[in-house]
């Protein structure tokens, strides 16, 4: 029985965070935490050749 409860809150748990990295996707944030204008990695930044 103590197996079932955890498995289904685990579950629960899991399923609440895929739901909030749905949403944040859906409103356009970012996966990294941080403003892109802050970012010290090139993921987000447009390349040079992008820009031409």
């Amino acid at each position: 029985m103590g197996t079932i409860v955890v498995s289904v809150v685990l579950i629960v748990i899991v399923a609440c965070i895929i739901r909030k990295l749905v949403m944040d996707k859906k409103k356009g944030k970012s996966g990294c935490g941080c403003g892109c204008a802050e970012c010290e990695m090139n993921c987000h930044k447009p390349t040079d050749a992008a820009r031409r």
